[in-house]
């Protein structure tokens, strides 16, 4: 089991109403010995999407969220980039408009959710980090050197989050063609806008 909500909890920040995280709860067809998973793509399910607007509602709905993952053999994610409600209300109503003049009105009901994977309003960025392996600490402290000298120069790291097989390390962005080599070195992947673990049974 991972359990990642008091970690996650003390990196949300809310400047104004206007702020959300999105946090989804996904039962994945890798998660299921690679049965068909009764979703839109046969890869995953959404269960249920949150928008959590502040920390009161995150500590409110978290018994519902790790009930729901046992329940499905889910697992809950969510994005460290900070959305906005006007500019996905935006971004929704011309997605909505698109997929109404190409006909598609079999997914118009999904738009919100979907525009809200896509787009962040986050003046500080947050990436991840993805190892699917554990990483000794010596070998972390070395990488995290080494990001220290990529450009910009200086302290990137924000947080290391549990996984099931390995660890996501939430940095601040730097310059991917300087970090290629480090990437290829310690066998990991640079994620700008994807969620990271919170909770799986």
């Amino acid at each position: 089991m991972v359990d990642n909500f008091k970690q996650i909890k003390s990196l949300l920040e809310f400047r104004s109403p206007d702020d959300f995280y999105f946090l989804q709860i996904l039962q994945r067809k890798k998660d299921h010995n690679n049965n068909k998973v009764n979703g839109s793509n046969n890869n995953s399910r959404l269960v249920k999407a949150y928008y959590i607007h502040s920390l009161e509602y995150f500590d409110f709905i978290e018994p519902e969220v790790k009930e729901l993952c046992k329940v499905f053999g889910a697992r809950a994610g969510i994005n460290l980039n900070r959305r906005s409600y006007e500019k996905t209300a935006f971004h929704t109503l011309r997605k909505v408009a698109d997929q109404i003049m190409n006909r598609d009105y079999t997914h118009v009901n999904k738009a919100f959710n979907s525009v809200c994977g896509m787009y962040s309003n986050e003046t500080d960025k947050r990436w991840l980090l993805d190892f699917d392996y554990m990483i000794e600490k010596r070998y972390l402290k070395g990488l995290l050197l080494t990001l220290h000298g990529i450009q910009p120069i200086g302290d990137k790291f924000i947080a290391q989050i549990p996984s099931k097989s390995g660890i996501h390390i939430i940095s601040k962005p730097f310059n991917i063609k300087d970090a290629k080599q480090l990437m290829e070195l310690h066998d990991f992947e640079v994620h700008k806008n994807n969620p990271t673990n919170l909770y799986i049974p």
